[in-house]
Formats: C-alpha cells, sequence, structure tokens
C-alpha cells in the first residue's frame, strides 16, 4: 500500500495545509512521505460530508450496519506484516502487543456488530392510543433513540488501534448509524492512513456511503476547528485532562453547546487492607510491579497511587514491590514528547516536599519502574499532588497510619477510572462503608485485581466521575458505549406506513420492544393479551 498522507473526506483523498511528518518513535527518523495539517476549510469538509451522510446511515437496518462493522473488523485483521512494522516504528510497541491491540480492535467491532443485532440499544417503547381513556383520551406514542449526528473521534497516542480510527469510539458511533470525522493522532500517521484504508475498503465492500467516514491529520488547530464545526454533534477523545478539558470548554461554548465524551486523568489508587498483606504480600508485590510496568506504564488504568496502614509487614511489602519493579525490563515509551511529559511528572513530584523517589530506572531512553513514597498528610492537601496523573511506568506509595485513613481518603478522593480492593473476603463486610463511597467515585472497582486489564465486552465500563471523564454517565469501553451517542425520538399518532421501521406495528427488523409496558418481540398484541402478559 501507497502512503499519501492526504486526508479522507467524503470519499476522496486531498490535502492543502502545511507538512507533518511522522518520526520513528526510537530514532526520531523521518518517514519520507509527508502528510498535512488539516485547513479550516478541509475540516468544514470533512464535517459536511459526514452530515450528507447521517440520513443512509441512520436509515440502514441493524442487518446492515452490523454488516458494515463486520466487513471493517475483516479488513484490519487482514492488513499484513508491513503494517505492524508500521506501527512497530511510529509507537516502539513491540510487535506481539500490536497484534493483541489488532485482535482488541477488530473484537470490538464485532462486539458491536452483535449489539446492533440485537437491537436493544433502540430502546423502543410503544404506548398505543386508548382514545376511550378518561379523563382524557391518549394518543398513540413511540419511542426510539436515533444517532445525534456526524461525531469527531480523537485518535489516542497510547492505543494506535483500540482507541485511535477505528477503536471504541468510532466503532459505537457507527453502530448508533453517526458517521464519524477521525483526526488522527500525529504520534501514529502512517500506523492511521493504513487503518483508514481498510475502513474505507469495508465502505465500499457494503456500498455505503462514503462520507460515513473522514479523517483528517492535524495538531490541535485542526482539532479545535473540527470541535466547533457546526455539522459535529458529538465529541469522542481519549488523552490528557489539559487536551480533553480544553475540548470540553470549546464544545460548551459553541452556539449550539454539544456533548464531548473525553476520557482523562486517574490514578486508580489500590487500597492494600492489611489482612491481605499477610497472606500474600510477595505475590501482590510482584503483580503490582507488573501491573505498573505493563506497557511501560502508559495506559489510563495505570495503578499510580497504592495505600497501606504502616507496620512490618506494609514496610516488607514496599521493599519487595521496589525489587520487583528494579527487575523489570527498560522499554521506550511512545515517542520523546511522551517520554519528556513522563520526566517532567516524575520532577514536578519529586519537588513536592514529603515525597521521595525510592527507585528510578531509565537506560539509554528507555525506561522501567519508579516508585515514589509519599507522606500521609499529602492525601489531604489542598493541592491535591498525589491525584495527579503522571503518565508512565511509576507509583506512589502511602503508609497510613490506620484502616480509617482509608475512609477519610476516599471521602475527599476526586473521580477515577477505577478504584482496587487488595483484601479477604471478610474485609468487605467490615469496611462496607468504603466500598459504598468508593462505588461514588469510580467507574469499576476491583476487589483482588489489577486495574490495567480492560475487557472488551457487554459488562465493561471504562469511566467515572471527573476529571476521570467528563461525563460521568458513559463509558468508552463495552456494549454500553454506544449509548453516548443516541438520543430519544418519539412520534405520535404517525400513521403505520410512515414510521421508521423500528416503530411499525408489523416489528419488521424483529426488535425488543416494550409494548404498553410489555416487553415482546412479537407485532403488538391487543390489549388484552398485553395485560394477561403483566
Amino acid at each position: 500500500m501507497t502512503i499519501l498522507g492526504l486526508h479522507y473526506i467524503g470519499g476522496k483523498r486531498l490535502a492543502a495545509g502545511t507538512p507533518l511528518n511522522s518520526v520513528d518513535a526510537v530514532t526520531g527518523e523521518r518517514h519520507p512521505v509527508s502528510f498535512h495539517e488539516a485547513t479550516d476549510a478541509e475540516v468544514a469538509a470533512a464535517a459536511l460530508a459526514a452530515h450528507r451522510a447521517f440520513p443512509a446511515l441512520r436509515a440502514t437496518s441493524p442487518t446492515e450496519r452490523a454488516a458494515l462493522l463486520k466487513a471493517i473488523a475483516d479488513e484490519i485483521d487482514a492488513l499484513d506484516h508491513v503494517f505492524i512494522a508500521a506501527a512497530s516504528r511510529e509507537t516502539a510497541l513491540p510487535p506481539a502487543r500490536l497484534e493483541g491491540e489488532r485482535k482488541r480492535t477488530s473484537n470490538q467491532l464485532r462486539m458491536f456488530a452483535a449489539t446492533v443485532r440485537r437491537g436493544d440499544f433502540f430502546d423502543v417503547r410503544i404506548d398505543r392510543a386508548q382514545p376511550g381513556r378518561k379523563p382524557l383520551p391518549r394518543p398513540d406514542l413511540r419511542q426510539f433513540r436515533v444517532g445525534v449526528g456526524p461525531v469527531a473521534i480523537f485518535g489516542a497516542g497510547n492505543f494506535p488501534l483500540a482507541f485511535s480510527v477505528a477503536g471504541g469510539d468510532t466503532a459505537s458511533a457507527l453502530a448508533a448509524g453517526c458517521p464519524v470525522v477521525v483526526k488522527a493522532h500525529p504520534g501514529h500517521m502512517v500506523t492511521s492512513e493504513y487503518v483508514a484504508n481498510a475502513v474505507e475498503r469495508a465502505i465500499a465492500r457494503c456500498g455505503a456511503p462514503a462520507g460515513i467516514f473522514n479523517m483528517v491529520f492535524g495538531t490541535s488547530t485542526a482539532g479545535a476547528a473540527l470541535v466547533r464545526a457546526p455539522h459535529i454533534k458529538a465529541v469522542g477523545f481519549t488523552g490528557s485532562l489539559a487536551a480533553g478539558r480544553a475540548l470540553f470548554d470549546m464544545a460548551r461554548a459553541r452556539p449550539d453547546p454539544i456533548p464531548v465524551f473525553a476520557e482523562m486523568s486517574s490514578v486508580n489508587p489500590v487500597f492494600l487492607m492489611p489482612s491481605a498483606l499477610s497472606a500474600r504480600s510477595a505475590q501482590i508485590a510482584r503483580e503490582l510491579a507488573a501491573s505498573v510496568t505493563f506497557g511501560c506504564g502508559q495506559l489510563c488504568t495505570n495503578p499510580g497511587l497504592v495505600l497501606g496502614v504502616r507496620s512490618p509487614a506494609f514496610e516488607a511489602f514496599v521493599a519487595e514491590l521496589g525489587t520487583a519493579l528494579a527487575l523489570a525490563e527498560a522499554q521506550p515509551m511512545l515517542g520523546a514528547g511522551i517520554r519528556d511529559n513522563f520526566r517532567r511528572g516524575l520532577a514536578r513530584l519529586s519537588e513536592v516536599p514529603g515525597i521521595e523517589a525510592l527507585m528510578s530506572m531509565e537506560v539509554e531512553g528507555r525506561v522501567s519502574g519508579h516508585l515514589l513514597k509519599a507522606d500521609r498528610s499529602l492525601l489531604f492537601a489542598q493541592e491535591r499532588p498525589l491525584e495527579e496523573e503522571v503518565f508512565g511506568p511509576s507509583t506512589v506509595i502511602v503508609a497510613l497510619d490506620s484502616e480509617d485513613d482509608f475512609l477519610a481518603f476516599a471521602e475527599r478522593m476526586r473521580g477515577q477510572l477505577t478504584a482496587t480492593l487488595m483484601a479477604d473476603d471478610s474485609d468487605l463486610p467490615q469496611h462496607a462503608a468504603l466500598v459504598e463511597l468508593l462505588e461514588g467515585k469510580v467507574g469499576r472497582l476491583l476487589f483482588n485485581g489489577y486495574p490495567t486489564g480492560v475487557e472488551v465486552s457487554d459488562a465493561m465500563v471504562h469511566g467515572g466521575p471527573y476529571p476521570a471523564t467528563t461525563d460521568v454517565r458513559g463509558t468508552s469501553v463495552g456494549s454500553a458505549a454506544i449509548e453516548r451517542f443516541l438520543r430519544p425520538v418519539c412520534y405520535q399518532n404517525y400513521p403505520d406506513a410512515l414510521l421508521p421501521p423500528a416503530l411499525r406495528e408489523r416489528n419488521p427488523w424483529n426488535l425488543p420492544r416494550l409494548v404498553d409496558g410489555v416487553p415482546t418481540r412479537d407485532a403488538p398484541l391487543d390489549a388484552r393479551s398485553l395485560e394477561a402478559a403483566a
């Protein structure tokens, strides 16, 4: 495949902006083909192409939409070793990690295909007319959910496949019937072009309108233009708190504010109960070190804060954790920019009085585990220095005075993607108040596990209260992610032939529906039968 470095706008390839370069994540060597910063006109054209394609995509049946998602998955699976090598060059991720992420990407596309075929996301509700009802008759009311419109998707720097061009945001938007305009991440533009071509091939195979998928290259300038584009109706983003908040503020300042679903900052605290340390201190230390250094720590679920009660067992755990981190293999980070930000984050922490670096590993630009120890008082400091994410393989450990400190910190803790309890079964009833607090602060609560494994499944939640995300009601992983890009529409007293297929009397798409309060897939029953079923 020939890399062109041009934008994807309504099925056409073009570019007029200033050059951008893809670089080798390790050597800094430039790719021979230049990409281009999208101009405001090009961003607007991409959003317009998505807007024009929206009616056709919204009208597709579950079968047609599922076929498109599956075709994209098949095309991504068919990308060969040349693609993997190009992605490894841009990100320094090893081929095995990229192969795994490619499979995750295609699997989540197939999961959304299954979600679409199942049809429950339409949430069809039918309340049939009751002309004889007293004191007032009831009209015929039929509701279902439709896509909100074109969605702007921002490729993530740390997941060049699963959270980028055809990742979870794009998959869930297309599943909802929303065309997308992707802004490729500047850290992996060649990788993005490979995937975009796979998406384009799938669209052509399925005979879908070209404008349902568009992609532009660019920096934050192009990103700002995309969020402000009038035809964009929602935003999906994974990245830093500063960038996510900036996009949120831009979207809120539009003449017509739009929702931003940004997954941003989390330190994913781990609460170590004394009983767990007494029973398996060394095991927890080794497993936690593996979680901290997995993917060179470049995961939004990296466990960046570890809390335990001061004791000889806790001190032994800290020593074991330091040893395990020292043994971890040093790895290159995704690029010089991310490595520099990681260094700045560590430097910021080291300058805070009460924080001590216990272990730091970096060899010739490759980094391994970093362990810092912080004074208990910093958990309750107004500046919250321990709740600011440091993106990379590091964690901060804090010795508490008693188990009451678990509860005290949880009461003031900001929103997180995850929280982990290392405990015995008997601990949970004793710490019911802690669990209740954490339920209100995180999207996923783990018991004796590690947060860095985010399963792609129907039940997964990858979200949480601010600053973990900008919208606590959503998730960016799992089939429930489709709900971010849907809105309800109600039809009152419409002729059956003019209703969308999902709402017609004969139920041509065989959807699960709530008819006069009774769940059914059948065509609406008569009122007497429905009352009996209820």
